[in-house]
C-alpha cells in the first residue's frame, strides 16, 4: 500500500480550506482557523486504510462538519491542555 503524503496538497486545496473556515466563522465559530481545519481532516483520513485521491480529500475537507470539527478540537485539547492554555492566554493578552 502507499503511503500517503497530504502535505504535498496542501497548497493545491488551500482554497478549500479557507473556503471552509470562512463557512465556519459565517456559522458562529469565530476561532476556527485553516491550520486547525487542516489537521481535523488529516486526523479523520488517517484512520482510513485505503490510499485517498486528492478528489476524496478535497471532498472531506469541504463536507467536515462543524460537529466533527468541534469533537476533534475537544480531544486535541484533552491530549494535550499545555498548549490550549497557552492559546487560550495568548489570544486573551491581545
Amino acid at each position: 500500500m502507499e503511503k500517503q503524503q497530504f502535505e504535498v496538497w496542501r497548497s493545491d486545496v488551500e482554497p478549500a480550506i479557507v473556503s471552509k473556515v470562512d463557512e465556519f466563522h459565517f456559522l458562529g465559530y469565530d476561532r476556527a482557523t485553516k491550520e486547525e481545519v487542516w489537521e481535523c481532516v488529516l486526523y479523520q483520513l488517517r484512520k482510513k486504510k485505503d490510499f485517498i485521491h486528492i478528489n476524496s480529500f478535497v471532498s472531506e475537507l469541504l463536507t467536515l462538519k462543524p460537529q466533527t470539527y468541534m469533537t476533534w478540537l475537544t480531544i486535541h485539547a484533552y491530549k494535550d491542555p499545555t498548549d490550549w492554555f497557552a492559546e487560550m492566554e495568548a489570544s486573551e493578552g491581545n
